[in-house]
């Protein structure tokens, strides 16, 4: 039982005590006014032992957390300092393509991640396909 419980607890017997007479309206008044009382009391206790029962949980999944970035990262996972394994200037390196135009010789960089393959590509010197579509027969069609 919460301190609010035990508060409404109080006033409900200094009521009883003072005899109220429900029969007018100041005595109808306050019983009404106890009654929700005692409904946001029991609500209010209700309440705190969701979110004990929550606190705890949340406690259990943050140590299973804890234990699973341990596992991965290391017990070094506090230190910010620390600098990446990666080079960004490797990591763009490996994100493009050289293509040479098959009719002109042209050579071109392309990003692979913005690379739509839906889209026909034209060579940027002599304006042909850069990859022309090949027929049945293994031709390739101008």
């Amino acid at each position: 039982m919460s301190d609010l419980t035990d508060r409404v607890s109080y006033l409900r017997g200094l009521a009883e005590g003072a005899k109220l007479d429900v029969t007018t309206s100041e005595g109808m008044l306050i019983s009404k006014m106890l009654e929700v009382l005692d409904e946001l009391a029991k609500d209010n206790d209700e309440l705190h032992s969701q979110v004990d029962e929550l606190s705890e949980y949340v406690d259990s999944i943050d140590d299973d957390l804890s234990e699973i970035e341990e596992d991965i990262y290391g017990e070094d996972e506090d230190e910010d300092d620390e600098e990446p394994d990666f080079d960004a200037e490797d990591e763009d390196d490996d994100r493009t393509v050289e293509y040479t135009c098959p009719y002109c010789g042209e050579t071109m960089c392309f990003d692979v991640d913005r690379f739509d393959f839906d889209e026909d590509y034209l060579c940027p010197n002599c304006h042909k396909p850069l990859f022309p579509e090949e027929d049945e027969d293994g031709d390739d069609e101008e």
